[in-house]
């Protein structure tokens, strides 16, 4: 039999899980009243800038002219008069070679010439003669005639007596080797005492002009036919740096009439211009070459973090918009430039692009936006690698 305690305890526990029940409803109540909280992002700026389009790759220096010398007459090599590397200025003596026999044979061609002119006065004499004594019936019409031609066959031989005496002083002009441009003279190859021959194929020495000089680089073809297309000016500036890491303080200048396609490889052989008035660049050296492709005066650049390529083949960015709401953007990106995209549509000045904490939100959330430094690339510049 139930007494009255009992009764009294059993409605006291009532009432106090009631009262419980009824106090967490309020508070799920309250909890679901309450907003949640939006999450933190970080995210990047984007802002119109202007920016040099870059594209970097290795380069060889090569002499602006190259100069064998080789011997043009024959003989025994007497002297070497320059310093191997060297500075040589054109028309510079560089070798003598013995010119004795040349000597006697400009003599020799002289002597010759001395003869055929007296021949010539006598001849010419006998003719006038000659002309005046056929008048008289002294001499015959035939006789005549033959003085007359002896004598200009005289004078032909004057002609011929000349060009010998000019070919032989042109030989012996041959016997001192002079530098034919100017430039870096290399090592020499044949002493003094050697023979030397108008016939070998050995050069004596190499000249090798360096003021100016070329960089040859290797590029794609889509490279230089985007520069030809968007290029304004005449002149595609180019920079350096050199083996050491150093830049080179001198900028060139691309040569599109030097450009080349190489049929095997699919490349173009572009060719720049370097006046390297220091001469601190050398035919041979090792180069990184940077060329300016483009010029943007309003570019619009996005970090590559915050960029997404889709399975479909589109590219979004997420977008935190004035309102604190998370959205998906579509955007055409165009060249990597350093660590962030050129994007060509899509976003525009003042959009606020996530590039941290992308896996916590989704198009829709809320979020608050923790403005983030521009990453590591320079403002005002991109490079591209092409090597």
């Amino acid at each position: 039999m139930v007494t009255n305690t009992q009764l009294k305890r059993g409605a006291a526990f009532a009432t106090i899980c009631c009262v419980l029940f009824l106090v967490g409803c309020q508070e799920e109540q309250v909890q679901q009243a309450q907003p949640k909280a939006p999450t933190k992002v970080d995210v990047v700026t984007i802002k119109a800038e202007s920016i040099e389009v870059k594209e970097s790759g290795s380069g060889r220096v090569t002499a602006s002219k190259t100069a064998e010398i080789r011997p043009q007459v024959s003989g025994i090599l007497q002297k070497r008069l320059f310093t191997e590397g060297s500075t040589v200025k054109e028309g510079d003596a560089l070798y003598q070679i013995d010119p004795a026999v040349y000597q006697a044979a400009l003599a020799s061609a002289e002597a010759d010439l001395a003869v055929a002119k007296a021949n010539a006065v006598s001849l010419k004499e006998q003719a006038e003669r000659f002309s005046r004594l056929v008048k008289q019936s002294a001499v015959s019409k035939q006789e005549a005639a033959n003085a007359v031609s002896s004598w200009k066959q005289a004078q032909a031989q004057i002609l011929a007596a000349e060009a010998a005496v000019k070919a032989a002083q042109i030989n012996l002009d041959y016997t001192k080797i002079t530098a034919p441009i100017s430039g870096i003279i290399g090592r020499s190859t044949v002493t003094e005492g050697a023979l030397v021959s108008a016939a070998q194929t050995t050069a004596l020495a190499t000249i090798r002009q360096i003021t100016p000089l070329y960089v040859d680089m290797q590029r794609p073809v889509t490279a230089v036919l985007k520069m030809k297309r968007k290029s304004t000016a005449q002149e595609i500036p180019v920079s350096l740096v050199l083996e050491d890491g150093y830049p080179y303080d001198e900028q060139g200048r691309l040569e599109f009439s030097e450009v080349s396609v190489d049929e095997t490889t699919g490349t173009v052989n572009a060719r720049a211009r370097f006046e390297n008035s220091q001469g601190l660049l050398l035919p041979g050296m090792y180069v990184r070459a940077t060329i300016i492709t483009e010029k943007i005066s309003d570019a619009i650049l996005a970090p590559q973090k915050g960029i997404t390529h889709q399975p479909d083949g589109s590219t979004v960015a997420l977008v935190v918009n004035p309102d604190g709401v998370v959205v998906t953007q579509k955007v055409e990106v165009g060249d990597a430039i350093g660590d962030q995209w050129l994007i060509k549509s899509g976003l525009k000045p003042g959009d606020k692009v996530i590039v941290g904490g992308l896996q916590k939100v989704k198009a829709g959330n809320k979020a608050e936006a923790i403005e983030q430094d521009r990453l590591t690339t320079t403002p005002g510049s991109g490079t591209q690698s092409q090597d």
